[in-house]
């Protein structure tokens, strides 16, 4: 991959998660909260009832608590629900500063009249949903306690009165901070796992693109091997032809036509292999006969034609072997025709064994040294097509000593 797709990729990747996180978590988050609205209105509203129809303390007791809690909607409205709306952490310093204005109008309150306790229940899911979770915790603590000795030291009630109503404070305290620590664990974990989702998402995508792009490049390797296994060899036959033609015309007329026949059949044959290709079939040799019949007919077009010698019984395999031997045949010839001299003789020999087949390819050529092998596409086509299919390919060559190459393919 190049390098700038690879500083490029990990950027897109953290902004397709984003995004797909962001979305996810938000469009959950306003669903959800229309329902909160009408919870904490409903609590308010008991609440106010509540303290309204208490027998005590006086009416202007009971009227000054419920005008502090009136104080709280616009508060909530302006200040806290805004906050709610906002990722969790997103604002500390404002939560902090609208749970103690809360805290503020809801004490004295409290301390005037027992019955607005009950709002407890509205503003302790707003702390732990605000705060971080100790925080949230000290902050329902003082929510359920602090009233109750306000309204002890404003009233002072009998004993068991106090005992009773601190009794039940901090039940409440106790039951709001398990639960809401609960609540908040699950939420976290919620969120864990929404972001897990949204990553595996995005990784999806991820492998999905490269896989495509894998497919499409190995799609090319394949082309690649395919024209120039077929398309070019013939190409550069006829052209190799011509200059033998053109050479002979003069001197040699029987020699140019037959030259010209060979030009003719190589260009059918070409023909007929850009037809395979195109249409996504097997080379065309081996649609007309066997893999043996293929390779007879390959080694007659070679000049001067090969001997084929073939061993063992002989059986059809599966096609993918058979368009391997048949390639590597191909190249193995052609590159003899191209580089081991006009004298030289080659012999091919095909050996089918009970695990596998052996296809040798001879030439009597000038050879060369494998280990600086001439630039070009052809072995390096060689040995992939071989080892695409679990097989293997050696060349052994030396200068003035001629090159076999030699594919082992396995016949499952």
């Amino acid at each position: 991959m190049p390098a700038d797709l690879q500083v490029e990729e990990p950027a897109r990747r953290l902004s397709a998660f984003a995004e797909v996180a962001g979305a996810r978590e938000s469009h959950v988050w306003d669903r959800a909260f229309g329902p909160w609205d009408l919870y904490f209105g409903v609590v308010w509203s008991a609440t106010a009832a509540f303290v309204l129809g208490a027998d005590s303390p006086g009416p202007a007791y009971r009227i000054t608590a419920v005008a502090l809690l009136a104080l709280l909607v616009p508060c909530y409205l302006g200040l806290g629900r805004p906050l709610l709306l906002l990722d969790p952490g997103a604002a500390p310093r404002r939560s902090a500063r609208y749970v103690g204005v809360a805290l503020a109008l809801f004490l004295p309150a409290a301390a005037l009249a027992g019955e607005t306790r009950l709002i407890t229940f509205a503003l302790a899911p707003q702390c732990f949903m605000l705060l971080p979770l100790r925080r949230a915790v000290g902050a329902v603590g003082l929510l359920c306690l602090l009233p109750v000795a306000g309204w002890a030291l404003v009233w002072r009630p009998e004993g068991h009165a106090v005992f009773a109503s601190g009794l039940g404070a901090l039940v409440t305290f106790l039951f709001s901070a398990f639960f809401g620590a609960w609540i908040i664990r699950i939420i976290e974990q919620s969120r864990h796992r929404a972001s897990l989702i949204a990553e595996l998402d995005a990784s999806r995508e991820e492998v999905a693109r490269l896989s495509a792009e894998r497919g499409a490049h190995a799609e090319r390797e394949r082309m690649s091997r395919e024209i120039h296994d077929t398309l070019a060899q013939g190409f550069t036959s006829l052209l190799m032809l011509v200059q033998a033609v053109q050479s002979e015309l003069d001197t040699d007329p029987q020699g140019a036509r037959r030259h010209l026949e060979l030009m003719a059949v190589t260009a059918r044959q070409n023909l007929a292999e850009a037809r395979a290709l195109v249409a996504g079939g097997a080379p065309a040799d081996l649609d007309v006969g066997s893999l043996p019949d293929a390779v007879r007919r390959l080694a007659a077009r070679h000049d001067p034609p090969a001997a084929v010698s073939v061993t063992g019984e002989v059986r059809p395999l599966a096609a993918v072997l058979e368009v391997v031997a048949l390639r590597s045949c191909q190249e193995s010839l052609a590159n003899a025709a191209k580089h081991a001299g006009p004298q030289a003789r080659c012999a091919v020999t095909l050996a089918y064994g009970a695990s596998e087949l052996t296809l040798t390819v001879r030439d009597t050529g000038r050879g060369f040294d494998p280990a600086a092998p001439a630039p070009g596409y052809g072995l390096r086509g060689l040995f992939a097509r071989a080892a695409e299919v679990g097989g293997a390919a050696a060349v052994d060559s030396a200068a003035s000593a001629g090159t076999t190459v030699t594919v082992t393919l396995p016949i499952r």
